[in-house]
């Protein structure tokens, strides 16, 4: 798998987000994620990626949904190619922050 080099490595520090048009089917592999925009099928080849993907959201960034689902230190590269390749392919998207209400 290859990142886009125009758009640079994938950034694990910044918020990233499922695309709201992929629906995830988790499998024994991993899971099945099928994008409806661009009718594209990505295998995630873990449970511990579906984890991480899953827990995009609910986490302030990449990294922090690598560390909840138990990715250690030393995974973190591949676990990056992975959400490249997944980037890439439009099935994650970089999530907007929220300002806080004052």
């Amino acid at each position: 798998m290859s990142t886009d080099a125009a758009a640079g490595p994938f950034d694990l520090d910044a918020p990233w987000r499922p695309d709201e048009r992929v629906a995830i089917r988790p499998e024994r592999f991993g899971a099945l994620l099928y994008h409806f925009g661009t009718r594209r099928l990505s295998f995630l080849k873990s449970p511990a990626l579906l984890a991480v993907v899953r827990g995009l959201t609910e986490h302030p960034d990449a990294r922090a949904a690598c560390t909840a689902a138990g990715v250690a230190e030393a995974e973190l590269p591949r676990y990056r190619v992975a959400l490249a390749a997944l980037a890439a392919s439009q099935m994650i998207q970089p999530r907007m922050i929220q300002p806080r209400s004052a």
